[in-house]
């Protein structure tokens, strides 16, 4: 009985493992609202057309599975970079510690992977970005490294740094997919490695946080 039951406890697991897998490269590809609960049971090879209500409930818990499968790696990194950067006023420093938990697991995720352009179509979907924002927002490490990053900025009026806060997530969301998408497709890209791509973000977003102000 026992046995039984935990082969089917492992059956269940690889089913919804599967159908993660499979939501994240569908909605990567075509946004989330042209993909529907059936095609994806169906791509996941479920004979039950039924199966992602079953095992996820609505689209956006679907979604939210999806962030959370990366979330528990993309959060120890931070922990590790937070660590690193604790006290520091540089910019840079913080920078690194917003940019690198993502980079480094998508980079951990081989060829081709779809998390960055699913984090896209999500940013770009009006009744989805409150999501991802979400979820970011409730991260312990993340309020802290906005919190570093705050600190540092001081000087900048309030207006400004929410400005370029915007920018910044803009600019991360929309690079890593562009770039994921090259890499996917084997075209030239700016930089080699995940890793000296989060090099040139972090340049840039340096660059950006510590613009002039016209007042």
């Amino acid at each position: 009985m026992m046995m039984a039951k935990t082969v089917r406890t492992q059956r269940v697991n690889a089913t919804r493992e599967l159908i993660l897998a499979t939501a994240e490269r569908m909605f990567a590809e075509r946004g989330v609202h042209e993909v529907s609960n059936r095609q994806i049971s169906e791509a996941a090879g479920q004979g039950n057309n039924t199966a992602v209500g079953y095992h996820f409930g609505t689209k956006t818990d679907l979604v939210r599975a999806i962030a959370r499968k990366h979330s528990e790696q993309i959060e120890e990194r931070r922990k590790e970079l937070v660590a690193a950067a604790e006290g520091s006023t540089d910019v840079r420093d913080w920078i690194v510690c917003l940019v690198r938990p993502a980079t480094d697991h998508m980079g951990s995720l081989g060829v081709p992977s779809w998390l960055a352009r699913f984090n896209a179509q999500l940013m770009n979907d009006p009744s989805l970005r409150e999501v991802v924002i979400e979820e970011s927002l409730t991260s312990p490490m993340m309020r802290k490294i906005l919190d570093g990053l705050s600190e540092c900025l001081a000087d900048l009026p309030l207006e400004v740094r929410l400005e370029r806060g915007d920018m910044a997530r803009s600019v991360i969301v929309q690079m890593c997919a562009e770039y994921e998408r090259a890499v996917a497709e084997g075209t030239p890209t700016a930089r080699a490695t995940w890793h000296d791509m989060a090099t040139g973000l972090i340049d840039g977003l340096v660059g950006l946080w510590t613009a002039p102000v016209t007042r």
